[in-house]
């Protein structure tokens, strides 16, 4: 049987590459409150508070580069002899950048746009407005196609059938409070997958690890790469 590597990323992977997380002093995330920006009642009250943030991270991300941690990752797919699956909690596209393939955004993508009245998705351009027409139906129902708090993740089926198969789960610049994936560690303990866990600072769910190791994702991520390539 060969080794199949599930990767949950998080955005302590990408704070590297220039993108804030929500715990950065004077980022994006610190100049809102997230039930303003981040859940379907604050795109409800002020619907031009939300795009004006979400166009100003897309703009962020379109300039941002992946780092050692996206490319040790990307060759890593590329080299393994067995399977490598990406699950990001990232809305950029920074793995993809880096060359990986295999990705799952569980958390959507900022570079797509969501109608609210008939679920079509597409390319979302630099900046969106309230008003944008959907390109299906012709309703002024744009979003971004971003999972809110209090929205169900993409792909848990998908997820969860490859956590299942899994010969060994790896976390990185996850905070662990948030879930469905902080639960993913113990899912994997349950099923006896072993499991190490890459962050700066120990997280929420750093004791239900099995190995640790702290530091700047830019360096652990490439290491560990390197040792299973050996």
């Amino acid at each position: 049987m060969s080794d199949r590597i599930v990767i949950l990323t998080g955005a302590g992977i990408s704070a590297e590459s220039g993108l804030g997380t929500f715990r950065d002093e004077g980022g994006l995330w610190a100049q809102h409150r997230i039930e303003d920006v981040a859940t379907p009642e604050g795109f409800a009250r002020d619907p031009a508070l939300v795009h004006d943030f979400y166009n100003a991270r897309r703009a962020q991300a379109a300039a941002a580069k992946p780092n050692a941690a996206h490319k040790a990752i990307a060759r890593l797919e590329a080299e393994h002899p067995g399977e490598v699956l990406i699950v990001t909690q990232n809305v950029d596209a920074l793995h993809e950048a880096a060359g990986s393939r295999n990705v799952l955004h569980m958390h959507g993508a900022l570079s797509r746009a969501l109608c609210h009245a008939c679920a079509h998705r597409w390319q979302a351009p630099e900046a969106m407005q309230p008003d944008d027409p959907c390109p299906a139906c012709k309703a002024p129902a744009t979003r971004p196609d971003v999972v809110w708090f209090g929205e169900i993740p993409y792909h848990m089926d998908e997820i969860e059938e490859a956590l299942s198969r899994a010969t060994l789960f790896a976390a990185i610049g996850t905070s662990g409070n948030v879930y469905p994936a902080a639960g993913f560690v113990t899912a994997a303990r349950q099923l006896g997958i072993p499991t190490i866990e890459f962050n700066l600072d120990p997280s929420e769910t750093s004791p239900l690890f099995d190995e640790r190791r702290l530091g700047r994702a830019s360096q652990t991520v490439p290491d560990w790469t390197r040792t299973l390539g050996s």
